[in-house]
C-alpha cells in the first residue's frame, strides 16, 4: 500500500515573511521516495481563506482556511512581524486563539523566527526549551519568562514542539525535520536539490553583532570601553574596577547587572567579537589573532571559539571570509 504524505500545514498571518512562508513548502516539496512519491503534502491556509499581505511589497493568495489546521499531521508558523498584542503583550488574539485550537492533539507544532512567540502566547513552550531570532531574545524574556529561550543556538528540537532562529535558521529546522522523519540520505538529497549545505556548524551565536558600551555611560560602561582599548593585553578584575572607581565587589556586582555577565565572561565574548571580525578581514594566521585579541595561544582561542561560537577558527573563516 503506497505510503501516505505527511500533511504540513503552513499558517500565513498579516505581515508575513515571504522568506520563511515559502521555506517549509520548498524544502518539505523537495522530499520523495526513490520512485519519486512526495512525502509531505503542503499547503498554505490563512486565518480567514483570504489573500493576507506580507513583509513585502506584495500580497498572497490561498486555497484554505484555518480547517485545514484541523488535518495536519505538522502545523508550521513562520515568522511575521505584525502580531500586535502578542509582541506587545505576550497575549494571542481571539481569531488565533480559535484557529490554533483546531489543531489536532498530536500534531507536531514548529516555529520559524518569530513564529515563536505565536507558540509562546498559546502556551504551548511553557516550560520547554526553544529560541528565535537573537534580535527579539530579550522582548521573548520579557513576555514569556517560563520560556527555556536559548538565542545560541539554530533551532531547536523538543520533540513535538520544534523552533528555530530567523531566516535562514528556518532551512535548518525544515531539513532536520526531513532528516528526522526519514533519515540523512533523504535529506541530504533534499539539501542538494535546494543547493543549500544539509547542516551548519555551529549556532546562531556566531551571527550576533555585540553593541560598543558607551563610555559616557554611567556605571560599567567606562571601564568597558577602557577594556576594549586594550582587549590584547592581560586584563585583570581588580583593573577594570579600579576604571569604574568602585571596589572589586560593588563592581562585580554592577557589571553582572548591567551586562548579565561575570567581567571574565564578558572579556572572553568581546575576544571572540574580535577575534571573529579579524578572521573574516584580515590575512593573519590564527596564531597571530590569538594574541591580538587577549586569548594568547591558538589553542585557548580555538577552545573559547567553539564554546562561545560552536565552530573551530578555520571553519568560521571558510564561512565568512569576504573574497575579492
Amino acid at each position: 500500500m503506497p505510503q501516505q504524505p505527511h500533511r504540513v500545514a503552513i499558517l500565513a498571518l498579516p505581515g508575513v515573511v515571504a522568506f520563511e512562508l515559502s521555506t517549509p513548502a520548498r524544502i518539505f516539496d523537495s522530499a520523495h521516495l526513490p520512485g519519486d512519491a512526495p512525502l509531505y503534502q503542503v499547503n498554505t491556509c490563512t486565518l480567514d481563506g483570504g489573500p493576507v499581505r506580507t513583509s513585502c511589497d506584495f500580497s498572497i493568495t490561498v486555497d484554505h482556511g484555518t480547517e485545514l489546521l484541523a488535518a495536519a499531521d505538522t502545523v508550521v508558523i513562520p515568522a511575521s512581524f505584525e502580531l500586535g498584542p502578542i509582541f506587545t503583550e505576550g497575549r494571542l488574539p481571539d481569531e488565533l486563539a480559535a484557529a490554533l485550537a483546531l489543531v489536532r492533539p498530536g500534531a507536531r507544532l514548529v516555529s520559524i523566527c518569530t513564529g515563536a512567540f505565536v507558540l509562546a502566547a498559546a502556551g504551548v513552550l511553557d516550560g520547554r526549551p526553544a529560541t528565535t531570532h537573537w534580535r527579539y531574545t530579550e522582548q521573548f524574556r520579557r513576555l514569556f519568562p517560563s520560556v527555556r529561550i536559548d538565542p545560541d543556538v539554530l533551532f531547536v528540537d523538543d520533540g513535538d514542539v520544534l523552533t528555530s532562529a530567523g531566516v535562514a535558521a528556518g532551512v535548518d529546522l525544515c531539513l532536520h525535520i526531513v532528516r528526522r522523519d526519514h533519515g540523512a540520505g533523504v535529506a541530504n538529497r533534499v539539501a542538494r536539490r535546494c543547493v543549500v549545505p544539509p547542516w551548519r556548524e555551529g549556532g546562531q551565536a556566531q551571527y550576533i553583532d555585540l553593541p560598543v558600551p558607551d563610555p559616557g555611560d554611567e556605571g560599567t560602561a567606562g571601564a568597558r570601553a577602557w577594556a576594549l582599548e586594550r582587549i590584547g593585553e592581560p586584563l585583570a578584575l581588580r583593573d577594570l574596577a579600579e576604571q569604574a572607581g568602585m571596589s572589586v565587589r560593588t563592581f562585580t556586582r554592577r557589571f553582572r547587572d548591567e551586562t548579565g555577565l561575570s567581567p571574565g565572561q564578558w572579556l572572553i565574548r568581546q575576544r571572540a567579537h574580535q577575534a571573529r571580525q579579524l578572521l573574516e578581514g584580515s590575512d593573519l594566521t590564527v596564531d597571530r589573532i590569538a594574541r591580538e585579541v587577549g586569548f594568547g595561544t591558538a589553542a585557548s582561542m580555538r577552545q573559547h571559539l567553539r564554546e562561545a561560537l560552536g565552530v573551530a577558527p578555520s571553519a568560521y573563516r571558510r564561512t565568512f571570509r569576504a573574497t575579492g
